[in-house]
């Protein structure tokens, strides 16, 4: 998976970086190569942590033989049963 990053500096001399496709995903470092490491994490964090609200408000209907689920882990309704 690939995620489209910036970088910018601020106006205190450091590196700010932001993951785009991940809105409010956002890290900084002392050096470009410090913000890419700490944005890495910060994707990280970001996933887990919708992963994790995702599986909270999915609930699994009754079904009888097939189930197919889709999970969109970039909006408000994360999970859909049909």
């Amino acid at each position: 998976m690939k995620f489209h990053i910036t970088i910018e500096r601020d106006e205190d001399g450091k590196y700010v970086a932001e993951c785009t496709d991940l809105p409010g995903c956002l890290s900084e470092g002392e050096t470009t190569g410090e913000a890419i490491e700490n944005i890495s994490e910060a994707i990280i964090g970001c996933l887990k942590s919708r992963l994790k609200h995702a599986g909270e408000k999915f609930t699994v209907p009754s079904f009888d033989q097939k189930l197919d689920i889709s999970i969109d882990v970039t909006e408000s309704t994360y999970a859909e049963a049909s």
